[in-house]
């Protein structure tokens, strides 16, 4: 009798203290976001990867998502993360380029990796180590997950037809990131602003033209109402990574459960970011000529090499003035190096 006495005390100390420690794992993320949740593929991705935490997790783990500017600006997310004012933010780290001079490799490098190879380097190379460890050495308390990723962007949308470096001389352009410099190379006066700013400032005479992202999401904004021409290949851009940051302090104290979920749920998000960017653009460009008015057009073999040159300038000045932006080119290209092999082989020629 004794026996089972004790055993049904201790029964219930289990099953009183069961709710209890449930409860103290339970995690509310907070989460500034740097693009509308409207915009495929940029924003869209991260209202999926919150319902997707919640069900994996039983809703001991929830995200709640806020627009941009809600909450914090988007340029200040990483900070705020850091110092714990907020304990997640999801944006794009060539963002912190001003900070963090080799940001921009984890988000797109101009003539660099597609979607594949990225996520090859980032997963399967050193990709992944040296994003963390930029983060680590600049000071910032930081987790950092790939979150989404889309495929090649659309080079920009101009007022004029573009056939030489002559005729980007004196533009005022928005553009973004290493792609940024080079136009600035070629005489293009450039500013980084975020989406929801560029139409207004397209229409005020700020800027002459704009790059921003793939059609389906540039229509979202508009840009075929102010300036008709788009131009492709995105050679700045043909693969852009996007980022969820965690508080470093919020992700140590996370249970290795959360941090499966977490993991798992941004690895699965950039399947299905780049399976939904790649399935809605055909439909965008038929439109833009269709409907708009929109002329799409192809840079010549001689504006390509032009940009590649200009690039591979700018890639050597900011290796020679940053030694981790080197020290992760150099890894990025020496991965590249061997996926070459595999992709001259293995791949259809473009036609």
């Amino acid at each position: 009798m004794k026996k089972a006495l004790i055993s049904l005390a201790v029964a219930a100390a289990v099953t009183t203290a069961a709710p209890a420690a449930h409860s103290a794992d339970k995690l509310l993320l907070k989460t500034p976001i740097a693009f509308s949740t409207s915009l495929p593929g940029l924003g869209s991705p991260i209202p999926r990867v919150a319902e997707q935490l919640k069900l994996m997790s039983g809703g001991s783990l929830k995200m709640k998502v806020y627009e941009p500017h809600k909450l914090v600006p988007p340029f200040e997310i990483l900070e705020s993360v850091s110092s714990g004012k907020i304990n997640s933010g999801y944006a794009t780290a060539g963002y912190w380029a001003g900070k963090i001079p080799a940001s921009p490799l984890f988000s797109a490098v101009p003539f660099g990796p597609e979607a594949g190879e990225y996520m090859a380097w980032m997963y399967y190379g050193n990709g992944l180590t040296l994003y963390q460890e930029m983060y680590d050495q600049t000071g910032f308390n930081v987790k950092v997950l790939p979150c989404a990723i889309i495929a090649p962007e659309t080079s920009g949308w101009f007022a004029k037809e573009i056939s030489s470096a002559e005729d980007l001389d004196g533009l005022k352009m928005r553009f973004f990131g290493l792609g940024g410099k080079v136009m600035q190379k070629l005489g293009v006066a450039t500013s980084l602003l975020p989406g929801g700013e560029i139409f207004p400032a397209l229409e005020k005479g700020a800027i002459d033209a704009t790059e921003f992202s793939m059609p389906a999401i540039d229509s979202r904004l508009g840009f075929h109402k102010l300036v008709k021409f788009n131009y492709f290949p995105g050679w700045h851009q043909q693969a852009t990574v996007f980022e969820l940051l965690l508080n470093k302090d919020v992700w140590n104290g996370m249970s290795d459960q959360h941090k499966a979920i977490t993991e798992n749920a941004c690895k699965a998000s950039m399947a299905d970011s780049f399976a939904e960017g790649e399935a809605i653009q055909h439909a965008a460009l038929i439109e833009n000529v269709e409907k708009h008015g929109v002329e799409m057009k192809q840079w010549s073999d001689e504006m390509l090499a032009l940009y590649r040159k200009t690039w591979n300038e700018v890639a050597a000045e900011e290796a020679a003035n940053n030694a981790f932006f080197k020290k992760v080119l150099d890894d990025m290209n020496g991965f590249r190096e061997g996926y070459a092999l595999w992709k001259k082989n293995a791949f259809l020629p473009r036609s």
